[in-house]
């Protein structure tokens, strides 16, 4: 269950685009045809996929502070989080040219499509954010941490496609000359994120679900309420 949670989460309401507005360059400029989002959207996903497993590994074993601790206790003490940064992003680095070499050996002309986007994957911000959030959300296990990558990989794709789709449509449309470009795929993002923000309550659970912590609220809330009720019922007998 948590598992199946966590990926819609990252798939609809934390949505590296529509949420965090992360990855927009690369968002806008290759969403102008849908055959070259599907391409970069599906190389966000493989890289998304793999380096974020990969750093909660680095991150469990070797960043944390106390992580050093299976080499042997002298090194229990050490903390090498001053390095996230730039372990995270010569892992990413690693990746991009992996599915650059392949994506140029298999689809030349995919490859031409995406041009300099195809290399800046290992710069965008979606695909750090990605392992950046893994670490401050504190995710536990490693198979969560692989169902967090795919699930936000599958997010911006959906986010690249959709705009593609529109885009490609748009361009029949009668749009005001001042809002042609960029105006009104900003305004049309900012819709679908607005649409995206409704699933924010299709994971919340029952009546019977809660934390410790809102069961206890909700507890002391009806505590309160019976109170003031009282009270105002004497307050009622005194006044009669």
């Amino acid at each position: 269950m948590e598992h199946i949670e966590l990926f819609f989460k990252s798939i609809f309401i934390d949505n590296m685009v529509f949420a965090t507005f992360l990855g927009m360059c690369s968002y806008l400029a290759v969403s102008k045809k849908v055959s070259t989002a599907v391409g970069l959207g599906a190389a966000v996903i493989f890289v998304l996929a793999i380096t974020v497993p990969l750093n909660w590994l680095l991150d469990q074993y070797l960043l944390q502070p106390g992580a050093l601790s299976w080499l042997g206790e002298e090194y229990a003490s050490y903390d090498l989080s001053f390095l996230s940064f730039i372990m995270f992003i010569a892992t990413i680095a690693t990746m991009v040219q992996l599915v650059e070499i392949v994506v140029e050996k298999f689809s030349p002309s995919l490859y031409n499509s995406l041009g300099i986007f195809l290399p800046l994957i290992a710069v965008n911000c979606a695909i750090l954010g990605g392992s950046l959030f893994m670490q401050s959300r504190e995710i536990a296990t490693l198979g969560l941490a692989t169902t967090y990558g795919v699930g936000s990989g599958i997010g911006w794709f959906l986010a690249i496609l959709a705009i593609a789709a529109i885009r490609e449509k748009i361009r029949y449309s009668n749009v005001p000359p001042a809002l042609r470009g960029l105006g009104i795929t900003f305004i049309i993002t900012g819709l679908m994120a607005i649409g995206f923000m409704s699933f924010g309550g299709m994971l919340t659970g029952g009546d019977d679900e809660g934390t410790k912590e809102e069961k206890t609220a909700k507890v002391e809330a009806e505590k309160t309420i019976e109170e003031t009720k009282a009270l105002a019922d004497n307050t009622i007998k005194v006044v009669e």
